[in-house]
């Protein structure tokens, strides 16, 4: 199964971008759904993640800027990140979890300019 991640961009500080991550085909019961980015210099890190039960938990440094949902009908998940700041640069990833395994994307590049 492959996951495909779209969204990034190219941005300036204070901007918005809406990332999106759909699977190659249905994976049914996943547990858990979510992003993880690589920002220059740090190591691959959470950034938000929604489980079957909807419950939802961010990254510190994410303080209410970003806001992760999904859509069981369309098979997607979305990370819609607002106030978008230099030091959010980086390739986000999403992922998903079954059970023991989990599935992750390509990642897509995000810029946010200064």
């Amino acid at each position: 199964v492959q996951l495909q991640a779209s969204g990034g961009g190219l941005v300036q500080a204070g901007g918005s971008l809406r990332l999106s991550c759909v699977p190659s085909r249905t994976i049914y019961s996943l547990n858990v759904r979510g992003w993880h980015r690589q920002v220059p210099g740090k190591q691959r890190e959470l950034v938000a993640v929604i489980t079957s039960g909807n419950n939802t938990n961010y990254g510190d440094f994410v303080k209410g800027r970003f806001t992760i949902s999904r859509d069981i009908h369309k098979n997607t998940w979305y990370l819609q990140m607002n106030s978008l700041k230099p030091e959010d640069t980086g390739v986000y990833y999403c992922y998903s979890v079954r059970g023991p395994s989990e599935y992750w994307g390509q990642g897509t590049l995000v810029t946010v300019s200064s």
